[in-house]
């Protein structure tokens, strides 16, 4: 087993996060050979397709159902919105424009209407975990362009490694230590599904974004792995 398949296969959700939501499923894709650097022509044109087709949050299942799955472990979904329903509420001004990466991940999100969420995988310390936060935990950000450290509401849903937290409220802000930047080549990208998106949808979007990303990077290399809460 190869450094990548280890990690992925260490990775794991925790029973409490299955309990709360035994429908969820999480789509993990690692992209290695990735070629950074700001926006282009190609992932330009992914987010005005993007914009373009975008639905109305206020009347998708699965958006409903991520507002629900926040509001199960004490989460405002109108204050701290799940992340798909930030982007679509953006969607008819126009989506941000951040870096090539972040905006082939961000088109596909609203394409296909999942949660999806890119880190920079040489920044990760051990293996990736979805649970229950204690409260303690360190969450790295910055605040008025200084480094600050927060900690989540205990049981609060987080992703988390060894370090600490590398996104709060299961997709709404990630951390600083582990986001894409214009030196990221090795990438872990995250689809999170709720039941009324099912299996071959889930698949249906990874499948978009990998060819997005073998597409404007030649010679990048996926892997995948799907979790499942229940299992």
């Amino acid at each position: 087993m190869n450094t990548t398949d280890a990690w992925l296969h260490a990775a794991a959700i925790d029973p409490s996060v299955g309990a709360l939501r035994p429908d969820y499923r999480a789509l993990l894709i690692v992209a290695e050979g990735l070629r950074p650097g700001p926006g282009d022509a190609f992932s330009e044109e992914l987010l005005a397709e993007a914009e373009a087709k975008a639905c109305d949050p206020e009347q998708h299942p699965h958006v409903a159902a991520w507002r629900e799955a926040f509001r199960a472990f004490g989460a405002k979904p109108k204050r701290t919105r799940p992340s798909v329903d930030a982007l679509l509420r953006r969607a008819p001004d126009g989506l941000p424009r951040v870096d090539r990466l972040t905006d082939i991940y961000n088109a596909v999100s609203v394409a296909h209407v999942v949660p999806l969420g890119g880190e920079d995988l040489d920044h990760y310390a051990g293996p990736l975990r979805l649970t229950r936060a204690e409260g303690t935990e360190p969450f790295e950000l910055m605040s008025g362009g200084a480094p600050v450290t927060e900690n989540p509401r205990p049981g609060e849903v987080v992703w988390r490694d060894e370090r600490g937290v590398t996104c709060r409220r299961w997709n709404w802000r990630q951390c600083v230590r582990t986001r894409l930047t214009s030196r990221t080549t090795r990438a872990v990208f995250l689809l999170d599904a709720l039941g009324p998106m099912d299996d071959p949808a889930l698949e249906a979007a990874g499948r978009a974004l990998t060819d997005a990303l073998v597409a404007s990077s030649p010679g990048a290399v996926t892997t995948s792995r799907l979790l499942r809460a229940a299992s």
